[in-house]
């Protein structure tokens, strides 16, 4: 099932019952919860792993894995993996459906988001955002350098890194083009050799009855509707994890070309029906 992309389009309405209204409390209530105790945890125990480990962090991330599951089930959203995440040094790429994504794929093993600087003050996203190391940046070319020298320090420190190079998120029902900036910090001298670039599919299937996107946020989405029509479904969603084969950076030529085959089997991991661009 295909439809006409617009990230203008007007969301699919989506009416709150009786019955919603108790999940939204069944369901937000231990969320928060969680969310709560794994912020107080992580925070514990970083102020013992930080003056052993430095930026390298092998403990923390573990409870943003064990917590991003538990949010998982408590949403009612069925999760399933295919392949094997990277090994490697480097870095993830995705397509982006959902804010839900962040949850979806720290759920696997601890890595670290690439976002943009406006995420770090949402409330209560924000927070979440910082603790657990997200690398924030800016939509400014001035600052590009500055941005390559952190993506630098984080790879060198050991961190594996994701982000979405569409650049915003869609309806879940196609892969927009690869914006390939980002793609750049790989291929410092330093890093080039030894870096690789695993492409990951991200699929969501719609609860029963419910819009195809289901779990797609896109346009002028606000977060709160959004995930209040979570909270509220009756019905459980799943979403499937693609892990495709990693690709050498050093393999590839440019920037531009390591884009495009990240996002060639990114796409391919959609299925027959998805596989759209733009």
């Amino acid at each position: 099932m295909n439809f006409t992309w617009s990230p203008d389009q007007e969301p699919p309405e989506f009416k709150v019952t009786k019955l919603g209204w108790l999940l939204v409390v069944l369901r937000a209530v231990p969320l928060a919860l969680v969310l709560f105790l794994g912020v107080v945890v992580m925070a514990i125990m970083r102020v013992a792993e930080y003056p052993i480990f430095g930026a390298a962090r092998p403990l923390t991330p573990w409870i943003t894995v064990c917590v991003c599951r538990v949010a998982l089930r408590i949403l009612g959203v069925r999760a399933s993996v295919e392949g094997s995440a990277l090994t490697e040094k480097g870095a993830m790429v995705a397509n982006h459906s959902s804010w839900l994504d962040i949850f979806v794929l720290n759920s696997v093993r601890p890595l670290y988001f690439v976002s943009k600087a406006e995420v770090a003050g949402w409330p209560g996203i924000g927070l979440l955002a910082r603790i657990t190391g997200t690398v924030f940046i800016a939509r400014d070319r001035r600052e590009a350098k500055a941005q390559q020298e952190v993506f630098e320090t984080r790879l060198k420190a050991g961190h594996l890194l994701l982000f979405f190079p569409e650049g915003t998120s869609t309806d879940g029902f196609r892969v927009l083009p690869f914006k390939s900036t980002l793609f750049q910090a790989f291929f410092d001298p330093t890093l080039r050799d030894n870096m690789h670039i695993q492409p990951v599919t991200v699929v969501y299937s719609a609860p029963d009855n419910e819009d195809p996107r289901h779990f797609g946020w896109w346009g002028d989405m606000d977060f709160g509707p959004h995930a209040l029509k979570l909270l509220a479904s009756p019905r459980s969603g799943a979403v499937t994890i693609v892990y495709h084969q990693s690709i050498s950076v050093s393999s590839c030529e440019d920037r531009k070309t390591l884009a495009v085959q990240a996002e060639e089997a990114v796409r391919s991991g959609m299925p027959e029906e998805r596989r759209v661009s733009g």
